[in-house]
C-alpha cells in the first residue's frame, strides 16, 4: 500500500510537470498511464502493482 500511494504522488507530480510544460511524447503517455492504472485501482491493477514491486526490489540488485 505504501509503495502505492508513493507511486501516484511521483506519477502525478511528474504528470504535473509534463502538463505544465506541454511535453507530450511517448514518456508522457506512459507516466499518464501508469497515473491513471495506480490511482483507478482498475482491474489491471495488481499486475502493474506487482510489477512496480518487483521493479522497486530490483533497483537495489543493479
Amino acid at each position: 500500500m505504501a509503495i502505492t500511494v508513493s507511486l501516484v504522488a511521483l506519477f502525478g507530480l511528474v504528470l504535473y510537470f509534463l502538463l505544465r510544460s506541454h511535453s507530450l511524447s511517448a514518456g508522457s503517455a506512459f507516466v499518464a498511464a501508469g497515473f491513471g492504472f495506480f490511482l483507478a485501482s482498475t482491474g489491471a491493477a495488481g499486475p502493474i502493482n506487482e510489477m512496480a514491486d518487483a521493479i522497486v526490489h530490483a533497483i537495489p540488485n543493479l
